[in-house]
């Protein structure tokens, strides 16, 4: 790709990451079948993946919906003493991705944080069009507020998208105690600030979102839905504490500005942190890229937080 004024923005390890994601999924990916799209993804997840901490479980459990079952992955620490369960949304553009695709990541969650994850499987696009992976979600919450338990909700671009829709849809709800999302997908209309700035950003440009936003809906994008688009809700009030991280380099980035901004004005507790010289997806390079590793630790600290219910800010 052209560097352009990246060049200097982003330090070298953060380029070799940029190589070794395009080496495995290119950027023109987005022209080839969907199902190919998703083995090369696969491929490159499996690629990246990290071992699990050890003294970390899994046990992967189906629950029950209107829609039809919805598969989970729970992560835990045998004899773990935290009542509090992150419920963990995977990004992937609302197109790929699984159970197996963000694993490591809701692993290290588990033992950083000190606290049980689930992760949820929720239906894509485009063979499952919105709202589907927005009621799976939903459902998956509802089950665990079923079984009396406190609720962190997590998720990670397309998943930051999905934690927020259930935040607002839940809003009040005594089992909900906070929400990280993490360079999220809210709804942003493109036009001005990080939409321009970083139209052209490696590893998700302006137009690369769009596709993805396409993909999802169909095509037909109702941006006054709050479902859809959390950033388009008309009430922000009685929304948990939240913390929002962004990347400097993504288009997304005012998306967590302009949403802790409302949800500050409504009375909410609420954070940005727009991380420096990162791009989108820099939680897979947690590993090798220094920056993204302090930003993945500052994650884990800011759960840990809001999991013994005090506010890291």
């Amino acid at each position: 790709m052209e560097r352009g004024k990246y060049q200097a923005m982003l330090d070298r390890e953060t380029w070799d990451y940029i190589h070794d994601v395009e080496r495995w999924f290119p950027p023109d990916i987005l022209d080839r079948p969907v199902d190919e799209q998703r083995k090369v993804y696969d491929a490159m997840c499996r690629a990246f993946h990290a071992d699990r901490p050890s003294g970390v479980r899994a046990m992967d459990i189906a629950i029950p919906s209107a829609d039809g079952p919805v598969r989970m992955r729970r992560y835990f620490i045998p004899d773990g003493s935290s009542s509090v369960v992150v419920l963990y949304f995977h990004g992937g553009g609302f197109t790929f991705g699984g159970l197996d695709s963000h694993d490591d990541i809701c692993a290290e969650i588990c033992a950083g944080a000190g606290l049980a994850v689930i992760s949820v499987d929720y239906r894509l696009a485009p063979e499952s069009l919105h709202p589907a992976s927005f009621r799976d979600a939903v459902a998956a919450y509802r089950w665990l507020g079923d079984q009396d338990v406190a609720i962190l909700l997590c998720g990670e671009s397309a998943g930051g998208n999905l934690a927020a829709a259930v935040a607002h849809a839940a809003r009040g709800d005594r089992h909900l105690l906070g929400q990280v999302l993490i360079y999220p997908d809210l709804g942003g209309q493109a036009g001005s600030g990080s939409y321009l700035e970083h139209a052209h950003a490696p590893l998700l440009s302006l137009a690369d979102l769009a596709v993805y936003r396409s993909i999802r809906t169909g095509g037909v994008m109702n941006h006054q839905d709050p479902t859809l688009w959390p950033l388009q809700d008309s009430d922000f009030s009685r929304l948990p504490p939240t913390v929002v991280v962004t990347a400097e380099c993504d288009p997304l980035s005012d998306d967590g500005r302009n949403y802790t901004g409302r949800l500050t004005a409504a009375g909410c507790r609420a954070y940005w942190r727009n991380e420096p010289r990162l791009t989108h997806s820099f939680l897979r390079s947690r590993r090798t890229v220094r920056r993204a590793q302090a930003a993945f630790e500052a994650i884990l600290a800011d759960t840990s937080a809001l999991a013994k219910g005090s506010w890291p800010y």
